[in-house]
């Protein structure tokens, strides 16, 4: 038997959020942005998602924790004019950030350049609660690492 959350209710409450206890296959659409508000995303996917936190040279200089979705599962609603690109080495991941604040709300990742690695921190608190799971990668080691993770299936069509 689990046990009441008086906290947790009450946080949900104050947020008037109202989360399906369903399948967690129920997609729910997320809106996000960036600090300035230039950048307005949407994003739909399931309640709980798995969040990489990957040891990369950028990964590890940017705290770059996100999870990923599918091409098709993600839309830019505004600045695409403000967004700008840093690539490095083999150019394949598209590092892109606002140019006004400064913040990456998304990113097209080398390991799913056909979905985009979404930062959960960005995700508007005002809207339904997203729950995460922290999984580790590799990316020191990214060629034998990618092998062994689930992350290459996180970007394919639902």
């Amino acid at each position: 038997m689990s046990s009441f959350n008086l906290e947790a209710l009450t946080v949900l409450v104050r947020r008037n959020v109202f989360k399906r206890m369903s399948s967690t296959e129920d997609l729910v659409l997320f809106h996000g942005g960036c600090h300035c508000g230039k950048i307005r995303f949407q994003v739909s996917t399931t309640p709980v998602v798995d969040v990489y936190n990957c040891n990369c040279s950028i990964c590890r200089k940017k705290q770059n924790l996100h999870f990923v979705v599918p091409d098709d599962s993600f839309k830019l609603l505004q600045g695409e004019d403000n967004l700008t690109c840093y690539t490095f080495n083999q150019h394949k991941a598209k590092h892109l950030f606002c140019k006004t604040c400064g913040v990456q709300s998304f990113y097209k990742p080398r390991s799913n350049p056909n979905g985009y690695g979404v930062m959960p921190h960005c995700i508007d608190e005002d809207g339904p609660v997203l729950e995460t799971n922290v999984k580790y990668f590799d990316g020191k080691n990214w060629e034998k690492s990618i092998v062994n993770s689930d992350i290459l299936a996180k970007s394919e069509k639902r």
